[in-house]
């Protein structure tokens, strides 16, 4: 008789997350459930980061211009929805072997309804997450799928919303046509909306200008230009105190200035200053409608232990 070999769980996700990476367009169904997401291949490659010195438009934190190198890496096709995070949100058995992983936590109950009556099922993107909510639905789909994904660094970010451009925003420097690719003050409704209903940029992100603002893994800092090496590759500014981080993108609220590609904007202790509860939240942003986030894959994936060990610094 043949001996049985029992593989566990862990094992066997992360083997298949990995046998489909090869670095193509691909989707994955998240474990348990119907609910999908679309991963883009981005190209390892550089750009140059912020405004140029002849752009008059430019603020001081988009100065001075610096060339980045990035490595490869995937980023979701849009915002993270709310049907996906909901699965997070409502998974009160989270299968997790400790040896592999470390354990996830789930949200706190939700005390009022942060999508304000905007949308939540069906392709809404969800908003009102603080940058710790956003990283944990992250390790949350790591231990589903036993692939690594993570928010985009600010030049990650930066590199993939250009996608090649060298303009004020990847279609151009033509502010009038921006309705055709972001939902903002002028044509918003005052309203987030659901993804994917503008065209994309020439990598097929879609919403990277517009509809919400997206969290970054980088701590914001007016200097962060100044203090990055010239060519420097795969910055990262890491966290410090819990404000302030970088957000990029630009909302459904904001005018066109503020959704330039190079634009850059932060969190402040304002975005909580409704939360009733003592000592205020770390899942929940009461006055944060404009803001969500969508995830990356870094084609070098992590190992069980480099992983625990990036969710634990959030």
């Amino acid at each position: 008789m043949k001996k049985l070999i029992f593989i566990p769980l862990f094992l066997i996700l992360a083997f298949c997350g990995f046998a489909q990476k090869e670095f193509t367009k691909y989707t994955s169904v998240i474990p348990g459930s119907k609910v999908s997401f679309t991963m883009v291949p981005i190209p390892a490659g550089s750009f140059e980061m912020g405004s140029p010195a002849t752009d008059k438009t430019a603020k001081k934190d988009e100065k001075p211009q610096q060339t980045i190198t990035l490595s490869a890496f995937w980023m979701c096709e849009h915002e993270v929805t709310f049907d996906e995070f909901q699965l997070f949100y409502e998974d009160a058995t989270i299968p997790v072997n400790s040896e592999e992983v470390d354990a996830v936590t789930r949200p706190t109950p939700q005390y009022i309804d942060f999508s304000m009556g905007m949308g939540k099922q069906g392709g809404f993107p969800v908003n009102s997450m603080s940058q710790y909510t956003a990283i944990m639905y992250c390790k949350w789909l790591y231990s589903k799928t036993g692939v690594f994904y993570r928010l985009p660094t600010e030049a990650e970010w930066g590199y993939a919303c250009r996608a090649g451009s060298k303009d004020m925003f990847y279609f151009g420097n033509d502010s009038s046509k921006l309705g055709d690719y972001a939902w903002f003050v002028d044509n918003g409704q005052e309203k987030f909306h659901k993804v994917m209903q503008k065209k994309p940029n020439q990598w097929g992100l879609y919403d990277m200008m517009g509809n919400l603002s997206e969290w970054t893994l980088d701590q914001y800092d007016n200097d962060y230009l100044t203090k990055i090496a010239a060519n420097a590759k795969d910055p990262l500014m890491s966290p410090g105190p819990k404000y302030p981080r970088s957000i990029r993108g630009g909302c459904y609220e904001d005018p066109a200035i503020n959704l330039r590609s190079a634009a850059r904007n932060k969190s402040i202790p304002y975005m909580n200053r409704r939360d009733p509860q003592v000592p205020k939240s770390k899942w929940w942003l009461t006055d944060a409608g404009t803001v969500g986030f969508r995830i990356v894959s870094p084609v070098q994936q992590p190992t069980a232990a480099e992983a625990a060990a990036f969710y634990s610094k959030y």
